[in-house]
């Protein structure tokens, strides 16, 4: 990056950071420290979308687009939905009980295992999905640096932890604002720039129309198929259920609106985030599937990531390497005359044309694939000679539009806006962490009786504490050859469904026991846990398959306990 692009993302970076820790400083109780009780409806609503727009957005969702077109904003279709349900639902319980935490919310309807068993599900899954919000900023770095990504991990967590334990969830909802201003100057700016970049003749219109005929813009699947992850039927039910359970049970989120100063100001921000999100995503993959076109004219590397080429280029693969690439530079230089082609077909009007030369351009694409794929067993070949995992390509391909396309101060700017999602995703994950040790683990099994300071103190290290665990968890998360978007998800999709399978029975099934939950919840998670390991079936249905099984399960198990009791009850009596 130039000098310019350095101070414009260090002044960025420099001054939320600031910012957050002086208007934070001193926070003198427990409840100043972990809910802060004075954020306006657009501030919640800022900060919700901000904790769920985190780094992997911006760097994972733009390659997403790139290699699988539109087809994943169906993820959202349940989004606003959720929330109306949680407004009528939620809210207003978790503001009537004046609680912490969502999970002190079951303790109080069921019993304190059932509290426990939550808030440990809770911990796990969100713990590992902080690492890897730690670890897409980290990566952004150290394609610009050349640094060491094992030491940017500790870079990256380690500013993060610093205003979040200087002051606490109050510090997360200011910065979120100032991030998510830095996120839609950010996104427009990429939105401009890629179309300022076409080829002369290319306009925005036209490189829609591209992308229609590479089939990059179908949005919406209305076949039912339990194997394909993303369509219609997935996204509403397996997205609701999702996303019911992420914004009503999730304390990263719930932290959020549970600092709202009234319950009117708490549902305002949540239609705000639900109404907002789908829009905001949309553009996000939009400028992902423009990115595809714009390589279409600008020769792409063969593979994007440019770590695991130079491992290539300095073993015994490297000639057959040079090989694929250099067949990749021919069958782009007559894809290109293709596209060039189709483009003035589709200027004309000429039908039969259009028809064949979008064929024609299709089966370039896929021969290119080809060509890709040859390389990707390259380099598996040569990772698995040094005994390591192949990362991910379209983490990269967003990345690589802005490092090497974009003019000075642009860069800077976008790169701040990955570093600033990061940034916002991350402090609300490691407040929400510590919020539920020390709420709902600490305070309540080991260490009840204690002062107001005793558990500042224990906050504060609670945050610190996640912080480490995330960054070791970052550590790994280089190893991950699954698209950082889906990963994250998959992650959240293994446990979100039990958890919410657990709040919907508090809150509807009434005549439930704490037992009867408890054991149900345990089946279910296994159950999960093993169409994960073993099944094909996409994962928005674990969300609906673990959150039914623990309601049908518990009420089943309640009425043979209740069987049991009245059948010995007859006996004797008889």
């Amino acid at each position: 990056m130039s000098l310019i692009d350095w101070v414009v993302l260090i002044a960025t970076i420099g001054f939320i950071t600031l910012y957050g820790i002086w208007k934070t400083r001193g926070s003198s109780t427990t409840r100043q420290y972990l809910l802060s009780k004075k954020m306006n409806w657009w501030t919640i609503g800022l900060s919700v979308m901000a904790t769920q727009a985190s780094a992997i957005t911006f760097l994972s969702t733009p390659g997403q687009a790139f290699s699988d077109g539109m087809r994943f904003v169906q993820f959202y279709f349940g989004l606003p939905l959720a929330m109306v349900v949680l407004c009528i639902t939620a809210v207003p319980l978790y503001q009537r009980l004046q609680v912490y935490t969502a999970y002190e919310f079951l303790e109080k309807r069921f019993d304190v295992r059932t509290r426990v068993l939550s808030a440990f599900l809770f911990l796990l899954q969100r713990g590992l999905a902080a690492g890897l919000t730690i670890y897409a900023p980290a990566l952004v770095l150290s394609t610009l640096l050349q640094w060491d990504i094992f030491y940017l991990n500790f870079l990256m967590g380690g500013i993060v932890v610093i205003y979040t334990v200087s002051g606490g969830t109050e510090a997360v909802s200011l910065t979120q604002k100032q991030q998510m201003f830095v996120i839609f100057i950010g996104l427009m700016v990429a939105l401009y720039m890629v179309f300022a970049l076409m080829p002369q003749e290319i306009t925005p219109w036209q490189a829609m129309r591209l992308a229609g005929k590479a089939g990059k813009l179908e949005s919406i699947d209305l076949s039912f198929d339990w194997h394909n992850r993303y369509n219609i039927w997935s996204g509403i039910i397996g997205g609701f259920f999702l996303q019911l359970s992420y914004f009503g049970t999730d304390q990263s989120q719930v932290q959020r609106y549970l600092g709202g100063r009234s319950t009117a100001e708490s549902r305002l921000g949540l239609l705000f985030n639900g109404f907002i999100k789908i829009p905001m995503q949309f553009l996000i993959l939009f400028i992902g599937t423009m990115v595809f076109i714009f390589y279409q004219f600008y020769q792409p590397p063969l593979y994007f990531n440019r770590v695991e080429v130079e491992k290539v280029y300095h073993s015994e693969q490297r000639e057959e390497f040079n090989r694929l690439e250099q067949l990749h530079s021919q069958l782009f230089a007559q894809k290109r005359k293709s596209v060039l082609a189709l483009s003035e077909a589709l200027t004309n009007d000429n039908d039969k044309q259009v028809e064949q030369l979008a064929l024609q351009w299709r089966q370039e694409i896929a021969q290119i694939h080809q060509v890709k794929q040859q390389a990707i067993a390259l380099i598996k070949q040569q990772n698995q000679a040094i005994g390591k995992t192949t990362s991910g390509d379209t983490n990269y391909v967003f990345l690589t539009f802005v490092i090497h396309h974009l003019p000075k101060g642009m860069v800077g700017l976008l790169i701040a806006l990955v570093i600033c999602a990061s940034m916002s995703s991350t402090s609300s994950e490691l407040s929400a962490l510590a919020s539920t040790t020390v709420i709902d683990i600490y305070k309540r099994l080991v260490h009840p009786f204690a002062g107001e300071k005793h558990y500042l103190r224990v906050s504060r290290w609670a945050t610190a504490g996640w912080g480490v665990f995330a960054i070791a968890f970052a550590e790994f998360a280089s190893s991950l050859s699954q698209n950082l978007i889906e990963a994250v998800n998959i992650l959240g999709s293994l446990f979100y469904g039990t958890i919410l399978g657990i709040f919907l029975v508090a809150f509807y099934v009434k005549k439930v026991s704490g037992k009867a939950v408890f054991q149900a919840a345990i089946v279910a998670q296994m159950i999960v846990l093993a169409l994960w390991k073993w099944s094909a079936i996409s994962y928005l249905w674990y969300n609906v398959i673990g959150c039914l099984v623990v309601v049908f399960l518990s009420w089943a198990l309640e009425q043979l306990y209740k069987y049991r009791v009245d059948g010995t009850s007859f006996a004797k009596a008889a």
